[in-house]
């Protein structure tokens, strides 16, 4: 018989399926809370999903630092990268299941095209937004990913990959341009090459106590960028297409990688828009860190900062004080909602 789902659990049901999962968050080693008390168990971290099974990297007891896949039980959450969870296992790590997922500290999540909301990781601290000289960045893109960071508290990191091929002229100058005006707003930009090792030293330093998600067009090296971090690490190189200028997605299954150095870095699919129809409209006003200081100061308080008389953030855009270039982003943004 196939499993019940958690639509038809009735109430008892769902009772005794918390009453079990707080068992085993809480006493994760102690086998006499189980339901089959001579199986094992222990905590462990989801490295990547794979349909109904995940990989969980074992993180304590003799068998510390092992990875097994695993299938986690039908009454829980769609597990991530990232997750924390408790695994259930027989002596020999041959068969193993997980039985409860501990308390997120973050959730990263984006919408799907049938606007349903898709978790991407768990657990996160930073947020590496990568762009190339190819396919051409735009700022729009960018201060999506910035709108997100901002909303669920991750530190943004705006990495330039491919600094190499960069020559004098307007490609060149307008990156440049982008660069300054986002450190401007107080982000950390670094200017790299995955392939030359131009300014990975810096970027181990910054990522040496995060977990962080590796996001960015196709095509901009992302996994290149993941292949000179992590040595040895079986992925694959995106090509342009030569056709549009769009890279090709190559990694299909977000996942968790351990930096030698320290720290983590969860490698996400390739994502070309960033859709941000799940957050609210003052969250994305309060995502562009130099409108802060204006909002709540216009002079009607359902000033939509479009043409009335009194706005701030228009005054402001009129002295100089916020880029035309982030103000007409948000608009588009604001529009998309």
């Amino acid at each position: 018989m196939p499993p019940m789902s958690r639509k038809h659990l009735t109430k008892r049901q769902l009772a005794r399926i918390q009453q079990q999962q707080d068992a085993h968050t809480t006493n994760a080693s102690d086998a006499s809370n189980l339901e089959s008390p001579d199986a094992p168990t222990c905590r462990g971290l989801v490295l990547s999903r794979f349909g109904k099974q995940v990989d969980i990297e074992i993180r304590e007891g003799e068998h510390e630092g092992r990875v097994v896949r695993s299938y986690q039980r039908s009454n829980l959450e769609a597990l991530v990268s990232g997750d924390e969870v408790v695994l259930q296992h027989d002596a020999a790590l041959d068969n193993a299941v997980v039985v409860a997922m501990l308390p997120r500290s973050s959730l990263l999540q984006r919408p799907t095209k049938l606007g349903d909301l898709k978790p991407v990781a768990a657990n996160i601290n930073t947020m590496m937004i990568v762009i190339a000289p190819e396919p051409a960045p735009h700022y729009n893109l960018i201060d999506r990913y910035l709108v997100a960071a901002e909303t669920f508290g991750f530190r943004p990191l705006l990495l330039l990959n491919k600094c190499d091929l960069l020559k004098d002229g307007p490609v060149r100058d307008e990156l440049e341009t982008m660069l300054t005006l986002y450190g401007t707003l107080g982000y950390m930009t670094l200017r790299l090459s995955s392939k030359a090792g131009i300014g990975l030293d810096d970027l181990r330093t910054q990522l040496h106590d995060a977990t962080a998600i590796l996001v960015g067009q196709s095509g901009v090296g992302k996994s290149a960028l993941v292949n000179a971090l992590l040595p040895g690490v079986d992925t694959l190189e995106g090509a342009l297409s030569a056709a549009e200028d769009k890279g090709r997605h190559t990694t299909t299954s977000a996942r968790l990688f351990h930096l030698p150095e320290g720290g983590s870095l969860i490698d996400s699919p390739g994502i070309r828009e960033f859709g941000l129809g799940h957050i609210e409209a003052r969250q994305v006003l309060e995502g562009f860190v130099e409108f802060r200081p204006w909002l709540g100061t216009c002079r009607f308080r359902d000033c939509s900062h479009e043409s009335e008389v009194g706005c701030a953030l228009r005054e402001a855009l009129a002295n100089g004080r916020i880029d035309p270039r982030r103000m007409q982003s948000y608009e588009l943004i604001r529009n998309s909602l």
